[in-house]
């Protein structure tokens, strides 16, 4: 009963490492912050024909802001509220049956 504790205890260890690792918030975020830094790079010397296309504005710019703005959001909500593994029931505990009498 000793190694199929530890079994179980291992592979919910791995169980929760799979879920961190797979939050959905890490994918989303990170590609937020990539493109975010591609879209301000090109944004910080627009010619003047992607200028006169945005009439005046810096489009390109305040995007690539905006989308750097939400992955760091992302990623910080990730870090502040980590994904935890669902919780296992007890396997000593009885499970919860109806009674047919009612």
């Amino acid at each position: 009963m000793s190694d199929l504790h530890k079994e179980v205890s291992e592979l919910e260890r791995k169980s929760a490492t799979a879920a961190r690792l797979f939050d959905i918030r890490r994918i989303i975020g990170g590609l937020f912050v990539v493109y975010g830094v591609i879209v301000t790079i090109a944004g910080i010397s627009p010619s003047d024909a992607d200028l006169k296309k945005a009439e005046g504005v810096h489009i390109n710019l305040w995007t690539g802001l905006a989308m750097l703005a939400l992955g760091l959001f992302f990623l910080a909500w990730m870090k502040l509220r980590p994904a935890e593994a669902p919780a296992a029931p007890e396997p000593d505990a009885p499970a919860d049956r109806k009674s047919d009498a009612s």
